[in-house]
């Protein structure tokens, strides 16, 4: 399987996921389309530094060819795939009540250490 069916594959399956199977409709709103060229600005400048400097590398046979900021014009549709269908679970989630009112955790075992062995501040 090429490097360009698989993102394609991708970008489908995310799609089908939103729109079908968890309904949440996103590719729909206006205010994804709004706020997704901010994601892919980041996209393009990690892209761009790990392909720029040959720290990912792609074989020619599996893409098509066209890059942006030195990446595959395929890791644009992998990126939209990963964004698209983190945010459908995210929203779906929300829908059926999974912590509808945000709430921070206590933390890990090293912050509760932390906070213990705190000692006040001495002024001078």
């Amino acid at each position: 399987m090429s490097y360009t069916f698989a993102a394609v594959l991708g970008v489908v399956g995310a799609v089908l996921i939103d729109l079908v199977v968890l309904r949440t409709r996103l590719v729909l709103r206006a205010v994804f389309w709004a706020t997704y060229p901010i994601i892919v600005g980041f996209q393009l400048l990690s892209n761009g530094i790990l392909t720029g400097r040959d720290i990912v590398r792609y074989d020619p046979a599996a893409i098509i060819g066209l890059r942006i900021a030195y990446a595959p014009v395929e890791d644009l549709l992998f990126g939209f795939a990963m964004v698209l269908f983190t945010l459908s679970v995210w929203v779906w989630l929300g829908r059926r009540g999974v912590q509808r009112e945000p709430a921070a955790g206590t933390g890990d075992w090293l912050l509760t250490w932390l906070r213990r062995r705190r000692r006040p501040a001495v002024s001078s």
